[in-house]
């Protein structure tokens, strides 16, 4: 089944080491992108994904696109033009100094393209399962409007609706969050929730904001997502990441999944992180894994969490492990193993 996966790509660029922007003089490039990043990890795992995007006619938009396609994400929906390829800033923290992250994606190619741009027709020939974040309807108002009729296409064509909320406080407030993805969540199949997410883009008091105390609060967690089905009769399954963040290299992870009236709890997995940024683009994939190779609700939620907390050892956006490694992190403790 073939999975189309529509967001924005960007140019990454990071300090070298721990220097900050203000200090080096060297930074590391490479790309990634909630949805590409997702894109990415689907295709390694064996999967029909495609991306769409739009990307400039460039050297930059080029080597973008060759990314995805070297990893095997089908690019040929994607629309080549306009005036530039997104950046994104990856500056990584250590010890009391957070990681952060500085964007200059304002009038890249995707977020100036149009509406009439996109023919979902064609776009979603031969596709079963469509992925968003919520990232995508902040790009731009013309995509906004796109994603929309995007998603009333896959309600009239049964083709199965992913949404990582994946609220991002620099691109847009609450305030219009929560009323655009009132709009957007009606035609949800698949809601994906964490922490920030449930209040920021739906209104739903679940998680009250100390990431140092997220396992802690997980009945309120699943409250939160039991009324993510409430208000949205459509959505039958809801997912979260909880964590106790304790330092920029050391954390706590685990995942619950809510289908079918039931919560399915893993394991928590103590972190040692190497670079912050992707794990839950990780953990979409290895989500939507368990649902196209029809694995129980168990092991997909133990699945997806495994493939999150691998992300944070890998630098760069793009999860770049294999389903045996997953497989491998699913039992814990048994990966630090000198493999030869």
């Amino acid at each position: 089944m073939k999975v189309l996966t529509f967001g924005e790509m960007m140019l990454r660029l990071k300090p070298v080491g721990f220097e900050r922007v203000l200090q080096t003089n060297n930074f590391e490039a490479s790309y990634g992108g909630a949805e590409a990043n997702t894109a990415v990890s689907l295709a390694l795992l064996g999967h029909d994904a495609a991306y769409l995007s739009k990307f400039p006619e460039n050297a930059l938009g080029d080597a973008a696109v060759s990314t995805l396609r070297k990893f095997g994400v089908d690019t040929s929906r994607s629309l080549r033009g306009g005036p530039r390829l997104g950046m994104y800033v990856f500056e990584k923290g250590n010890g009391a100094r957070g990681t952060g992250v500085v964007y200059d994606r304002a009038g890249s190619s995707i977020a100036t393209a149009k509406r009439d741009e996109f023919d979902w027709q064609t776009l979603f020939k031969d596709v079963g399962v469509f992925y968003f974040s919520g990232v995508t309807p902040a790009i731009s108002d013309d995509i906004e409007a796109a994603l929309k009729d995007a998603l009333k296409y896959c309600q009239t064509n049964k083709i199965t609706v992913v949404c990582d909320l994946n609220y991002r406080g620099k691109m847009w407030k609450p305030e219009r969050a929560q009323v655009v993805m009132a709009e957007l969540m009606p035609f949800v199949d698949v809601c994906i929730a964490n922490d920030e997410d449930f209040i920021a883009c739906l209104g739903i008091e679940a998680f009250d904001g100390n990431l140092s105390t997220g396992i802690t609060q997980i009945e309120d967690f699943r409250q939160g997502m039991k009324e993510i089905t409430k208000r949205y009769p459509n959505c039958k399954t809801v997912a979260s990441v909880l964590r106790n963040i304790n330092s920029v290299e050391q954390s706590d992870w685990m995942a619950i999944l809510y289908q079918d009236d039931t919560f399915y709890d893993t394991p928590i997995h103590d972190v040692n992180v190497m670079e912050g940024v992707a794990a839950g683009d990780a953990f979409s994939a290895g989500l939507l894994h368990g649902m196209l190779e029809k694995l129980d609700p168990q092991e997909t939620i133990d699945f997806a969490i495994a493939a999150s907390v691998l992300k944070l050892s890998i630098s760069g956006d793009l999860n770049l492990v294999t389903e045996a490694e997953i497989r491998t992190a699913m039992s814990k403790g048994s990966n630090a193993r000198l493999s030869r």
